[in-house]
């Protein structure tokens, strides 16, 4: 048999969690443009309960343009912030939110030939924290039983609501 030690592979790999859905949280924003200009915003999840807890689910992106902003309403009704009419956000009102996030391996040949993998969330992958009434508007909402995990940290599809 023959090795070589010092070939390389040409494949950089930053997937950290299995594909699945996961209670995410949004540990960091980073405001900026796309390349015609229009507002975006580069969303860090973190995985926030189960066996991945802490670690990097995915990079996520929120563009603010027409075509964008269907999508930005669904981020943000997930995540319990205002999706209808004209709305004041600032990027930090994301950090700490929480939502069901669908997260999926992806890969792409980046520019020097090297091929990237990497998570991604799908346009329509997140989904607001199911919560109970828990006895009337005065009560604060609380999250769904646990017993819809399964034993990787992931949510078993088949015990979400919706």
């Amino acid at each position: 048999m023959e090795i070589d030690f010092d070939a390389t592979d040409n494949v950089s790999d930053f997937v950290t969690v299995p594909a699945g859905t996961y209670l995410c949280r949004i540990a960091e924003v980073r405001p900026g443009t796309t390349r015609s200009g229009d507002e975006r915003w580069s969303l860090r999840l973190v995985v926030a309960e189960g066996q991945h807890v802490g670690k990097q689910a995915a990079w996520d992106s929120l563009v603010f343009s027409t075509r964008g902003r269907a999508r930005a309403r669904l981020v943000f009704a997930a995540l319990g912030l205002p999706a209808n009419g004209r709305v004041q956000v600032d990027a930090r009102d994301l950090e700490g939110k929480e939502a069901l996030v669908q997260v999926r391996p992806a890969e792409y040949a980046a520019p020097s030939g090297e091929t990237i993998r990497r998570n991604e969330v799908p346009y329509d992958g997140y989904r607001a924290v199911p919560a109970e009434s828990g006895g009337g508007p005065a009560q604060p909402a609380v999250r769904a039983p646990r017993k819809a995990k399964t034993t990787d940290g992931a949510v078993d599809p088949d015990q979400i609501p919706f």
